[in-house]
């Protein structure tokens, strides 16, 4: 059984839906060592989050950013949770959403991706600044 662990520091992003599939696997080198396992994916903040879909075409990112704003407005009277700005509480409101962690299969040293799937860093602030991943994988060798 072997076992990884490795925490990544993404650089700050604008808010939207942003591909980190390949930070992600570069980070995780060791992992071609798993033949059959699992990784998971761990976002260490309460206002961003992580999802897995569309990895092609920029406009599911888009889509994404347009019809959370829309969902979960910034600067809304209903939210008490204003100290750190008008869009802290939506923030944390969207990552609860879609979520802090993917567990992800790992099959003959690789991410087991479909076709069409990449990781989502989605940050839901305006300036979240750095964020911090912590990548679990482990299985067996080959």
């Amino acid at each position: 059984m072997i076992w990884l662990q490795r925490e990544v520091r993404l650089e700050p992003r604008p808010r939207g839906f942003h591909l980190v599939t390949r930070e992600v696997e570069s980070a995780l080198p060791e992992l071609e060592r798993i033949g059959v396992g699992i990784a998971n994916v761990f976002v260490r903040h309460t206002s961003a989050s992580l999802t897995l879909n569309e990895n092609a075409s920029p406009d599911v990112r888009r889509d994404f950013r347009t019809w959370f704003d829309q969902a979960v407005p910034d600067g809304a009277p209903y939210w008490s949770h204003t100290l750190e700005g008008p869009d802290d509480m939506p923030a944390h409101v969207k990552s609860s959403l879609t979520g802090s962690s993917l567990t992800i299969p790992v099959s003959d040293g690789r991410l087991a991706l479909g076709t069409w799937q990449g990781i989502y860093l989605c940050e839901h602030r305006d300036s979240g600044g750095a964020r911090s991943l912590l990548l679990t994988a482990w299985g067996e060798e080959p």
